[in-house]
């Protein structure tokens, strides 16, 4: 049980942090463009602004189901890295279809998951 708590707690804090660096890389990257956006016509740079932080945002979460597959694939929960990454999507969404499980034994992985996905969707939102 600690195992699994101090591993999720762990991917946890990995997420958090790659989201947090790539929000401060986005800012950045926002901040330079700031002087372009101010000019018109507005709509349109206000278009390219807005799809920049959408892609921005999809890319970190995909990253952030990524990184928890990887270690779910590396601790051999999964057999292929499909069914790993099917499920950190399907748990990190808080979908639970419930037809990948995780074996008894790093059940609480899926619940520490979840909770992660919902930290970073409140996070990016």
């Amino acid at each position: 049980m600690f195992t699994q708590l101090f591993l999720g707690g762990g991917l946890t804090l990995v997420t958090i942090f790659v989201a947090a660096l790539s929000w401060w890389a986005l800012s950045s990257l926002l901040a330079r463009l700031h002087s372009w956006s101010e000019l018109p016509p507005h709509g349109p740079k206000l278009m390219v602004v807005l799809v920049t932080a959408l892609v921005w945002v999809l890319g970190m979460m995909t990253l952030a189901v990524w990184i928890w597959a990887f270690a779910l694939f590396q601790l051999a929960i999964f057999s292929t890295f499909e069914e790993a990454v099917y499920f950190s999507l399907v748990a990190f969404t808080t979908l639970g279809f419930g037809d990948i499980l995780l074996p008894q034994e790093w059940r609480l992985l899926g619940g520490i998951s979840a909770a992660n996905g919902l930290l970073m969707i409140g996070l990016l939102t």
